[in-house]
Order: C-alpha cells, then structure tokens, then sequence
C-alpha cells in the first residue's frame, strides 16, 4: 500500500502543477491580486484545475503504457515501470473526478464548463489529436488558454486578448521544444514512442520555434503598451527584457544543455530562469499595485 501510494504520487507529476499559475493571471492583471476572498476562489480554482490535470496524466499513461517503455526516460514513471498498477490508476481518476466537479460546480457553472472542455479535450489529445502532426502542440496550448480562461470566469472578469495570444504563443514555444527534445534524444526510435514524431525533424522544429518565439517577446511587449487592462502610463514595457531574458535562457537550454523534455524540471531547476521569472513577477506586481498605481 505504501508503495502503491508512493507511485501514485509520482504519477499525477505534482511538480507539473506549476503549469497552473496561469489562473492566476487575470486577476494579477485586473489589478485583484491583493482582494483576499477572489484570491482563495482562484486559489482553489487552480488546485481543482492541477487535479484533473493530474488525472488526464494517469489516462494519458494508461493509454502509452508500451509506448513508454520505448522511451529511455518514461520507461521509469510509476506504470511504465510496473510500481504502480493500472487499477490503483483507474480508481485515483475516478475519485478525482468525482471530487472535482460538484466542487467546480458550486464555485460557478462557467468554470465547470470550462474545467469539463479542458477534460474533454485532453482526452482526445491521449485517445487521437497526439498522433497529428503540429496539432498536437496546438492541443496542449488550447489547455494553457483554458487555464487562463478559467482564472477569468471563475470569479467573473475579463480578460485581454493579448493575454491570449501571449498564453498561446508561450505554450507553443515551450511544446516545440518538447518535441525537439523527444527527437533530439531518441533519434530513430523516436517514431517507436509516438508515430507523429517521425513527421518533425530538427529542422522544422528550430524554425517553429523560432517563429513562435520572436512572435511571443513582440505580443508581449505589444500587451504592455496596447491592452487596456494595463497601466496608461505603459510602465509595464519594463518587465519585457525579463520576458526576452527567459525566452533566450529557455531556448539555450533547449539547444546547447540538450533540455526541453521536462518544462517544470527546467524552471525549477535552472536558477537563472528561476531567478528571471521570479523578478519579472515581483516586478510586475510591484508596478501593478505599488503606490503609483
């Protein structure tokens, strides 16, 4: 039992669950970071978000068992490896679920119906869109734009398009680099793990992300000046060196540290990124909601 739940702990990947700081977004930007009670709605709102996100990872494990022990890397998660059972899997995605939903529900219908086209979504990303050729990297940044849209609606606020653009282009940077490393890494049996993988080169892949890279750091920057939820002043154009210092460290790593494969893994352990979204963060707030504000 012990190790079933060790394994079980590992398996919903909670080191992913920064992924769902984008909930935090729209009220960071709308200026309602510091009003307690909107803050814990969107607090719990980002735990209910990393909990079913946790259970598309047990579904999307469950589904690439043998596909996994192709991989040098994933060959070691909980189920690849055998440490945890499949029907101890079974049970954590249905308890989740079961939990979730009537708590999402009475936070507020919109944003159940958002965490509900979040799961859904996913779940066709594990059963089919995976295996298509750049729309599976479209997939996992439409699930980072319903992270920000649930941020917004959970608690009733609108949000900038901007916000949008940027959370997508960011999201497919970082997917690119994903799929960069996964071929960068297995090289011909790359195709062994996922047949879609066969359909990228490296080539194709540096000039994705080079195209979704300089388009993120000038949708940045074109938000800071452009979106009216933001200061008139514009003195938020001072946090985009930090967003065009991460977005260089990212791709560094990607390409002379042989990284990509593990997002979270990179952010936190990599200080100078850590330190650079640490400062952009503190920055922002700072401008947002100092005296001057």
């Amino acid at each position: 039992m012990t190790g079933q739940a060790s394994a079980l702990v590992e398996a919903v990947r909670p080191k992913q669950w920064t992924k769902n700081g984008v909930v935090f977004a729209a009220i960071v930007f709308d200026g309602r970071l510091l009003e307690f009670d909107t803050l814990a709605i969107v607090a719990l709102a980002a735990l209910l978000f990393a909990l079913v996100s946790s259970a598309g990872y047990l579904f999307n494990d469950l589904r690439d068992l043998d596909a996994d022990r192709h991989h040098p890397i994933k060959q070691n998660r909980p189920l690849a490896s055998g440490r945890l059972t499949p029907s101890t899997a079974w049970v954590a995605i249905a308890a989740i679920y079961l939990i979730v939903f009537p708590i999402a529900l009475v936070l507020s219908p919109l944003f159940a119906a958002v965490l509900l086209a979040y799961v859904l979504l996913m779940l066709a990303y594990s059963r089919w869109l995976k295996n298509l050729v750049i729309l599976d990297v479209f997939v996992i940044a439409a699930g980072f734009v319903l992270r920000a849209v649930a941020g917004a609606v959970v608690v009733d606020i609108p949000i900038s398009p901007w916000l949008y653009v940027c959370t997508i282009l960011l999201a497919l940077f970082i997917g690119f680099s994903k799929r960069r490393h996964e071929i960068s890494l297995m090289e011909a049996e790359a195709v062994n793990h996922r047949k879609n993988l066969g359909n990228y080169s490296l080539h194709l892949l540096d000039q994705f992300i080079l195209i979704v890279a300089g388009s993120a750091i000038i949708s940045y920057s074109l938000y800071t000046f452009e979106s009216p939820a933001l200061p008139e002043d514009e003195r938020m154009m001072l946090t985009i060196p930090f967003v065009i210092y991460g977005v260089f460290r990212y791709m560094y790593l990607v390409h002379r540290e042989g990284a990509g494969g593990a997002p979270e893994q990179i952010l936190l352990e990599d200080k100078p990124l850590l330190l650079t979204v640490f400062l952009w963060g503190v920055l922002a707030v700072v401008l947002l909601y100092g005296p001057w504000s």
